[in-house]
């Protein structure tokens, strides 16, 4: 497992946000956490990247222990988040911002060079120059993305990547993530729309209240009963009928 998260716990103002949580990633495999609003997905993934750090737990990245690095630290060792609301900055060029990638990666050499990003997103490479708070809502995911990968990710961390975006535009940012997944990139995905996460991933966990609910292969988990019914929003004829 190139990614281990062991019985994490995070509060926040005396709120229990995760109350245990353990799950894997496998090197090259793409994993989902679905669940419904205040589940604690984001906060697990913040907990993974050192953005918030663990009441208790342990986070651990090719058999090394992360859990207590500064964000920064957790970035260097190869631990890189596409926040929720990608978070680019607007003032500066699409270009200045993938170069600022860069930096999360230090010394680390990096599958993931400049023309690899446009190359996975021409989009971008049209607009370089262009001020990113101009782009598109889908083209700033796309910015996001690029930006974690110039980071050299060895796990990359998507929080609500199709948040805001058209269906047309989630089929391309899915797309992509195929694409550098079938490449050997581990992604571990937390997403809202269950249906699109669990098409995408061999393997998920069902967040509810701040625990996992269930775990197992996407597909066999898109056919349960109680997912069906709690958090893909369909009665089980219905998705039987699909």
């Amino acid at each position: 497992m190139i990614l281990r998260v062991e019985d994490i716990k995070a509060a926040y103002d005396g709120i229990r946000a995760l109350k245990g949580v353990s799950i894997e990633v496998a090197a090259g495999e793409m994993v989902a956490v679905i669940g419904s609003n205040g589940a604690g997905k984001s906060t697990l993934l913040n907990c993974i990247s050192g953005m918030v750090t663990p009441k208790a737990g342990k986070v651990w990245l090719e058999g090394k222990d992360v859990t207590e690095l500064p964000g920064y630290r957790v970035a260097r060792a190869g631990l890189l988040q596409v926040p929720e609301g990608r978070q680019i900055l607007s003032d500066l060029t699409v270009d200045d911002n993938l170069r600022l990638g860069e930096l999360a990666r230090g010394s680390r050499k990096s599958p993931f060079d400049f023309n690899g990003v446009l190359k996975l997103f021409p989009k971008l490479e049209e607009r370089l120059w262009q001020r990113a708070g101009t782009l598109s809502g889908g083209e700033q995911q796309m910015l996001a993305i690029g930006r974690a990968l110039m980071g050299g990710p060895k796990v990359l961390l998507l929080d609500e990547p199709s948040l805001g975006l058209s269906p047309l535009m989630t089929d391309y940012v899915f797309s992509a993530l195929r694409t550098l997944n079938e490449q050997g990139l581990s992604i571990l995905l937390v997403e809202q729309n269950a249906h699109r996460a669990l098409e995408a991933t061999r393997r998920a966990y069902v967040m509810d209240k701040g625990v996992v609910v269930h775990e197992g292969l996407s597909e066999a988990l898109s056919k349960d009963e109680r997912v069906i019914t709690h958090y893909l929003g369909q009665e089980p004829a219905m998705a039987e009928a699909q």
